[in-house]
């Protein structure tokens, strides 16, 4: 790989199109900056309409190309394969690249280099295990099969908060299947996925299989969500801008995957081990600084519990260290963007004007090198209550509100008590409790006594306006391959062509 932190500092990106890198046709290139100075430090390509159409005419052709339509389905697999072990190699500057591009943490992003790999050996292992099936009909002499087969080329727009572990989830079972991509990474990190682009060629995939189109939403992204060339779409960010794409994609009759908005509620019974109770809320919604869709940012106590859980997560988040995202004792980095620190300020600001108390944090730190970044400590805020504007709306931050229940009815009417549905957890020592949060919950993901445990062997999506679609397991395999319905007569009889024959 020779795409490196050094050799990308000062330097400008190319567009990945057809297995090389080229120039923008309008010439235009973008600053990306650092979060933990506010500085530029690459600039990539603004790739425009042309290079679009560009970008998805490789792909079109590469899904033709006997290089790739006529390698059987175990070939593919060993091309994913190879893939993943250039990653495992590749781990260490790969984290390096998303570290200094979003702000998380360098020993979480080294964590996530070296488990991406696992989800390519996954897929790489699915790819000869797609099979259609046979259908009995009333006509021993009919063969009726499904064939499944790749469904084109997919357009995937990926988020900056994790670019490679987001496109590696649909990235992996796509090139399994035979599918070909066009990539859009945010405008905010793009780096990384264009480091992966330089492995897939070194892994011996054909060109044309993966392009890469950089550039803003407005137009980038949009001549990509109005191209008619693309199959299908991917999408992982916010419910705004979901909605706009599926409008795009609608006039195409183009389906997509959503992965969008969430505002997850995290649940704490009165019988549970506080402090662990109090790790799990931690882990949920001050990882990553926030910047996680699945953010347990909802947090509901029983009321019997409620003062000793406050002080105890007030303790606990007093003692996170929030420091530059390459220290190891850091435990949380800067946000990514200087309009993310923006709005969560203004988030805060918000609910202690509606009522809400800042029991910790709240405010962007002052002294040192943290001054001249986007940091923000790790907040909570108390009497709170589920109608106010910062419990409603996503945060994508390390704010976290606290509200008092007092029955197990009134819970999952707060809980549910959102537009969103992406994911929810639950806290207690009694199974049937957990059983019926998990039936009665509005969530595509319930985690109990556990929070942001993720595994790539389990189907994982929204519901509500947190999208639609569904990410791992052999789901994905479905969700990006067609279905085919084959009808074989081989009795040989003349048949009357003015009857229509049930078959």
């Amino acid at each position: 790989m020779q795409t490196t932190v050094k050799t990308l500092e000062g330097s400008r990106q190319d567009l990945f199109i057809d297995g090389r890198f080229v120039a923008p046709k309008s010439g235009v290139y973008l600053p990306s900056y650092d979060p933990t100075t506010g500085e530029p430090w690459y600039a990539f390509a603004q790739g425009d309409a042309a290079d679009v159409d560009a970008a998805i005419r490789s792909a079109r052709a590469a899904l033709v190309n006997p290089a790739w339509r006529r390698l059987t389905q175990t070939d593919r697999g060993k091309l994913v394969r190879r893939l993943a072990e250039l990653v495992l190699e590749n781990a260490d500057e790969l984290a390096m690249i998303e570290c200094r591009d979003n702000g998380k943490l360098l020993k979480e992003m080294r964590a996530q280099m070296r488990a991406i790999p696992d989800s390519y050996l996954y897929f790489a292992g699915m790819a000869d295990k797609l099979q259609g099936d046979t259908i009995p009909v009333n006509k021993l002499d009919t063969l009726n099969f499904n064939l499944r087969e790749p469904i084109g080329v997919v357009g995937m727009i990926i988020p900056w908060n994790s670019p490679l572990m987001m496109l590696t989830g649909t990235l992996a079972p796509c090139l399994a299947i035979g599918n070909t991509i066009v990539v859009k990474p945010s405008e905010h990190a793009t780096a990384s996925t264009l480091a992966l682009a330089e492995l897939v060629i070194e892994a011996g995939i054909p060109p044309g299989v993966v392009n890469v189109v950089t550039g803003d939403g407005a137009t980038t992204g949009d001549a990509l969500t109005r191209h008619p060339g693309i199959a299908k779409y991917v999408f992982t960010g916010s419910t705004f801008t979901g909605r706009k794409i599926a409008g795009n994609a609608a006039e195409n009759l183009v389906p997509c995957q959503m992965e969008l908005g969430g505002k997850s509620p995290h649940v704490i019974f009165s019988d549970v081990d506080i402090d662990k109770a109090v790790n799990g809320v931690v882990s949920g919604v001050f990882a990553a600084a926030g910047q996680t869709c699945v953010a347990g940012s909802r947090c509901f106590v029983e009321q019997p519990i409620y003062d000793r859980f406050v002080e105890a997560l007030v303790a606990r988040t007093r003692r996170i260290k929030v420091g530059h995202p390459q220290l190891e004792d850091t435990d949380i980095g800067p946000l990514a963007l200087s309009a993310q620190l923006a709005k969560v300020e203004d988030y805060v600001a918000s609910g202690v004007r509606e009522g809400a108390k800042i029991a910790a944090g709240g405010r962007k730190p002052q002294d040192g090198e943290l001054a001249c970044g986007w940091y923000f400590e790790p907040t909570v805020m108390t009497e709170a209550s589920n109608d106010m504007r910062f419990m409603r709306e996503e945060i994508f931050g390390p704010v976290v509100g606290v509200v008092p229940f007092r029955s197990e009815e009134e819970m999952i009417a707060l809980a549910n008590d959102t537009e969103y549905g992406l994911a929810s957890g639950i806290w207690t020592q009694n199974i049937d409790r957990a059983m019926r949060f998990a039936r009665n919950i509005e969530a595509g993901t319930v985690w109990i006594n556990t929070y942001r445990s993720a595994a790539y062997m389990s189907a994982n999506g929204g519901m509500k306006n947190s999208g639609y679609g569904r990410r791992g397991g052999f789901e994905v395999m479905r969700e990006f391959s067609r279905l085919k319905n084959v009808v074989i007569d081989y009795s040989g009889a003349m048949q009357d062509p003015f009857v229509i024959r049930l078959r």
